[in-house]
Order: structure tokens, then sequence, then C-alpha cells
């Protein structure tokens, strides 16, 4: 896009300067094993097929009905999938194995602490607990079928095994993630009803043992103000018999799972048999300033979408041992650690800790002595692994086939150390885009049959069918350099089906926008609108530019964050990048650019030169910051995402909103004086926010 047309761009178009990058091509090796290596699979999945074509993956599990309908379309946009059919999702992932593969690991969990013992549990004895806590909960805790029950737990097997037994009653199971505050699991509880919290007394994190148990009590407190009683809380222990935390258990309401689950050994529950369209779980996403977003995933739909995409795109075979790397508090666990890989049989590595611990080795020691061959993970931890142990992977003796990076889009120069140095040159990488809502990928290469390309998820995945439209709603050709909302126009079987309590909400955000004709029943009137903007290369294949709240307009030019972002990463010296806006009254808004540097690399005028030189050079003057600044560290969450609303709040002055969920919280001040003392010192006066100014700040970067 040429300077001088900022003014006539439209709200959608974000400007790209983003070169192509070269192909990579999936070695021999992998492509004689795959699941999919067969050309005639697109065929199978291309539009002219579409309902029928999902057929494929529902096939894929044990139906206790066939279905009737594949998709029933009468009440847009809430799409029900394999209508009449009836399943259960528990019997799916666990029962059916027994058969063949009873004493085969369905999970290897890894404690944090090195010298505790790793742990295996098999299909038989996850059968064994799983039906011990669903029988709990059905006649301690007298749950029915379509309760909600609420898990604040960590990366320990008790949650997947809580989830199981609600799956197998037919209770709707809403899991938050464990580092999040007890005030923003009570909010949840609330919003979902539940009168059933499950938690956990403690577990390890950077050699820590964290107490857990203390979030519970502001959980249910939070809830009570909200109108919704918690009427018991269950405590799985960290260690059976020893308590990890100070806080308190209230007669009557707490009560240790270990010590209930004697009275229920050996007992078995039989699966309830759910409709398909009956839901299965709800996952939270952020809103910015209004209640959190309930997504509700569906039963058979979601089973059938994240199995099928486990089979070909994560090319999971049941001999596998596959490392999901993240926490199932998030969508990619309950997909790509539970529900996926579980139905399709295979064994998973669990750990409970943060990649770093005690040194950033301990990935590639886990990888090497459990023989994993699957990694999956996402660019936050690939670049904390980078950032501080560029070399490790090289001191062991691990292989993958196949590695997976997922939840944001990864910069070409990550994706490079992750290919060569992860990898040892020898994995494919599916590089997936999709979101909370969405179930399972909606973007990747497949990955016997499509070459890689660094920076670019790949094509919609068998399917998917995305367009690039514009705020006016003209498609935007593949290969014209232009960028704009990436949506999809069909519905799939992941999809979720509404947000929880909120119909409005869900058609408003996801589905107004580029709604056709709102009378309609015909699907090709009703496109999802992901939020995220995004380019299409003339191959096909998409850039994701990151969420569309999180683009800065320098002049009428929007730039995506995730661009300004890799250019600075192509700096030898610089670990972690994060763009954001500053408020400036000659532009309306400048970019200012943080960094943190590699270890052992000391700060100066002249890497923050290189910075400001590299962004010129990738993107143009227009993108030029107003200022860089070399930090210690950026603000996290616990996670590993960096917050960029944090910074970018720093930089106007701002109110930097809540940091209770920061994993470490004492950076924000540093930064602060630091960048706030040096902007005085230049003169930069800071000067009243608008209204609409303070509301820009406080959404950006909200979606991470």
């Amino acid at each position: 896009m040429a300077e001088g047309q900022g003014a006539q761009v439209s709200e959608a178009q974000i400007a790209v300067h983003w070169r192509e990058e070269e192909y990579y091509h999936p070695p021999a090796r992998f492509i004689a094993q795959a699941n999919a290596a067969d050309p005639t699979i697109f065929e199978r999945f291309r539009e002219e097929q579409f309902p029928e074509c999902f057929k494929e993956y529902a096939d894929l599990l044990v139906w206790d009905a066939y279905w009737h309908t594949t998709l029933d379309t009468s009440n847009p946009p809430f799409w029900k999938w394999f209508v009449g059919g009836r399943l259960n999702a528990c019997y799916n992932c666990v029962d059916r194995h027994l058969a063949t593969s009873r004493n085969k690991a369905a999970f290897i969990w890894v404690p944090e602490p090195e010298s505790e013992d790793t742990k295996a549990i098999t299909y038989q004895e996850l059968y064994s607990r799983v039906n011990e806590f669903a029988a709990l909960l059905r006649d301690f805790c007298r749950v029915e079928i379509g309760d909600r029950a609420t898990f604040h737990l960590p990366m320990v097997p008790e949650l997947p095994v809580s989830m199981l037994a609600c799956a197998r009653l037919g209770v709707v199971h809403s899991e938050v993630f464990g580092g999040f505050s007890g005030a923003a699991c009570g909010d949840r509880i609330a919003d979902s009803g539940s009168r059933i919290l499950v938690t956990m007394d403690g577990y390890y994190r950077n050699g820590e043992l964290i107490d857990h148990k203390a979030k519970a009590d502001e959980a249910v407190a939070a809830a009570r103000e909200r109108g919704v009683v918690v009427d018991k809380v269950l405590v799985w222990r960290r260690y059976p018999g020893q308590y990890a935390s100070k806080s308190p258990m209230i007669d009557g309401r707490d009560f240790f799972v270990d010590e209930l689950l004697k009275d229920y050994r050996g007992t078995l529950v039989e699966p309830v048999s759910m409709p398909a369209e009956a839901p299965l779980f709800l996952m939270y996403t952020s809103g910015t300033t209004a209640r959190p977003k309930g997504c509700q995933h569906s039963t058979g739909g979601y089973l059938a979408y994240v199995t099928g995409t486990s089979q070909y795109y994560q090319d999971i075979h049941p001999e596998d041992t596959y490392w999901c790397f993240a926490d199932i508090g998030w969508i990619t666990g309950h997909s790509y650690i539970v529900y996926g890989p579980l139905s399709l049989g295979t064994t998973s590595v669990m750990y409970e800790g943060v990649p770093t611990y005690p040194d950033p080795g301990r990935p590639w020691r886990i990888a090497e002595r459990l023989g994993v061959n699957i990694f999956h993970t996402a660019p936050t931890t690939i670049r904390m692994l980078r950032k501080l142990g560029p070399d490790e992977p090289n001191k062991y003796n691990y292989h993958f086939k196949h590695m997976t990076t997922v939840g944001e889009p990864i910069e070409p120069d990550v994706w490079r150390w992750y290919y060569d140095v992860v990898g040892k040159g020898e994995a494919v990488i599916v590089d997936t885009w999709w979101q909370t809502e969405n179930g399972g990928f909606l973007g990747s290469t497949l990955p016997a049959l499509q070459p890689m390309k660094p920076g670019s998820c790949g094509p919609g995945v068998l399917g998917i069918y995305p367009v690039i439209y514009d705020e006016e709603r003209n498609v935007i050709e593949a290969g014209s350099g232009r960028a704009g909302n990436i949506c999809i126009r069909n519905p799939w079987p992941g999809i979720f089906q509404t947000i929880w309590g909120q119909p409005e909400r869900f058609v408003q955000i996801y589905y107004e926008r580029y709604c056709q004709d709102e009378k309609s029943t015909d699907w090709r009137d009703w496109p999802y609108m992901a939020g995220d903007g995004a380019v299409q290369a003339a191959d096909g294949y998409f850039r994701i530019l990151g969420r569309i709240d999180d683009v800065i307009n320098v002049s009428g030019h929007r730039l995506g964050t995730k661009e300004l972002e890799s250019a600075s990463l192509t700096v030898e010296e610089i670990a972690e990048a994060a763009a954001v806006p500053v408020m400036d009254e000659v532009r309306g808004r400048a970019v200012e650019m943080y960094v943190a540097l590699k270890p052992g690399v000391s700060p100066s005028k002249d890497i923050e030169a290189k910075v400001a030189e590299a962004i010129e050079h990738e993107i143009g003057k227009i993108a030029r910051p107003k200022n860089v600044w070399i930090v210690p560290d950026m603000p996290k969450t616990r996670s590993g995402k960096i917050m960029r609303r944090v910074i970018a709040g720093i930089s106007n002055f701002a109110d930097v909103g809540d940091v209770t969920t920061l994993a470490n919280v004492e950076i924000v001040d540093d930064i602060r004086h630091h960048v706030q003392g040096e902007k005085v010192a230049r003169g930069e006066v800071p000067r009243e926010l608008s209204p609409q100014e303070m509301e820009d700040i406080k959404a950006f970067g909200h979606a991470e």
C-alpha cells in the first residue's frame, strides 16, 4: 500500500508489507507413515461435499444411535450437527479402548520437581478413576444431567479424570485456568450457575508449592455476591493424606476427595447416552469490559471434530507418544490433550510445571526420556525457550516427527528456530490458527500433502472455507496484498453452539456484521467473523495478523502488531518484542516497541536503533517507532502471554488496569519507573486522554 493512500483504506484493511517466505517440504519418512497421505482427501472435503464430508470425522466415533440429519440449519446461526445421533464422550475416550489397550498408558504425568517419580496412568486405571469420581459426583453431590460443575484445577491427572467423569454423567464441566484469580473463577461459577467447585490444595510452579485452595474461598465469595451459592467444594490433594494449603476447610462445604473416594472404590457408572447436540463443556473467554463469554461446546460435533483433526493434522497414531505442552485450562488442552488424543487411544504426556524449570533444557529432557515423537506448543513458549536456552535442544537425543504451533501467529525467524533447532530439521510443523470458540483447527497445512511456509498458517483445513472481507463485504482476493477480516463461510462440527445465557451476544459478535439475510436458513448467508485480521497469498495460504482490535492506526495506516514484532525479532539480540500504540498529537497514534534481550546481551542505544531500522526496512518509514524501550522482562500472564495493554497503559501514562493475573507483577513498576522517567526527562509531558483514547488503551491486546 502506498504511503499516500492511508485515508482511503477501509477499517478492515491492515497494511501488509511482509515478504513471502520459502516453502519447506515434508520429509519422505513422514509422508510414508502419515494418516492423510492420499491427495483424494481434498476431493472428499471439497465444498460440493459439504456437510456430508464430516461423516468421515463422525465415523471415527462409537455412536449409540446414528444421526438422521448431518447439519440442521433451521435456526441460524445456532447450528446443530449430527441430529438424532446419541453417544457418550467418556465412553469414546476411555471405555472403547479397554478391549485392546487396557494396559497402555493414557497419560504419562510428569511432576515439576525432578526428584518426584513420573506416573503412567493406563486406560484401565483411568477407567477406574473416572468411574469412582463419577459415582461420587452422582451420589454425594447429587448432580444430574445438564447440571454445571466448575473446576479450578492445575495440570494434574485429576483434571482430565474430573472432566471425563462429568462427561460420563452428562454433566457440563467448566474448567477455569488454574492461574486465574479466585475472583475470576467466582465470576465464571456465577455465570454458569454451577453449585459444585472442584479444586486442588496446591501444585508446583517454579519450584514452589503454590497454595491453591485459598482461591476457592475467594471464588465462593465472589459467586455469592452475584447470587450463586456453591454447595460443595471438592478438594483434590497434591499428596493424598497431606494438606498443602493454609486455607481452612469449611465444615459442611469443603471435602477432601481422597477421603470421600474410599466409599466408591470399584464402583462402575454406566455412561449416559447423550444427544449429539447436548452441551459437553463451557470454556470461558474474556470480554473486554462485559461479562465473560461462556462458549458452549456440543458433545457429538465437537468430539467428532477434535478426533478428526487430531488424526489428520496432528497425525496421531495409537502407538505415538504425544505431548501437547499447553494447559488444559485453555481450549487447546481440552481439544488436544484430553478429548482428541484419548478418542484416538494414544499416549499423552502431561507436565505440571513451567517450561524452564529448573532450566530451559527441561522439555527436551522429558522428550528424550519418554520417547516423545509429536510435540505441540505455543509461540509464547517457543520464544521463551529460544530466549533462555537457544542451544539446549542440541544436547538431547529426542526425535520429533511432527510439531505444532498454536495460539497466536508465529514470527518466521522463531518458526525457523523451531524447525531447525527444536525439530532438528526432521519434523513437519503445522502452524495452526483457531480460537476458543472454534473447537479445533481452522487454518493449517495438511502435514504430508502441503508444504510449510514460515509465518503462514496455510489454507483452510479440511471442510473449512475461509474468506477475507473488507468492511463492505467485498471479497479481498488472494494475492492482492490487501488484508481484511477473515471469516469462515460455512458452519463446522467443532463450532461452539452459543454463548451460555447470552444468545443475542453470540449473534451480535460473530455473525451480525456479515450476515446477508437474517431471515435466511441457508448457511451461505451466515459467515462466521473470527475477529482476526489476515492476508491471503496467491498460493491460498493465510497469514494471520492478530486481533482486529490490536491494530495500530498511524496516520490512517493500520499496522498489525504481529508484523511490527516480527520485524523487531530479526534483530539478533532481541528475544521478545511487543508493539503498543501511544497517543500522538500529530499522527493520532504512533508505535512504541518494547523489547527484551537474549541472555548475556547488555542494553544499548545501538540495539534500540537497530530495532527502529529493522522496522523501517521491513515495513516502511510510516511504521518507525517513536520509542524503543529495552526492558528486563515483559509483563506476562501465568500462561506466558505478554500483557500488551499493561505496557500500553505505561506508555500513555494511563491506568494499567488489573494486574493480579500477572506471573511477574513486580516488573510493572520497574518498567513504569524506567519508561515514564525517561519520557519526562526528554520533555514528553503526559497529556490528558479523551474517554475514547482511554477505552482504546484498555481494550488493546485484551484478547490475549
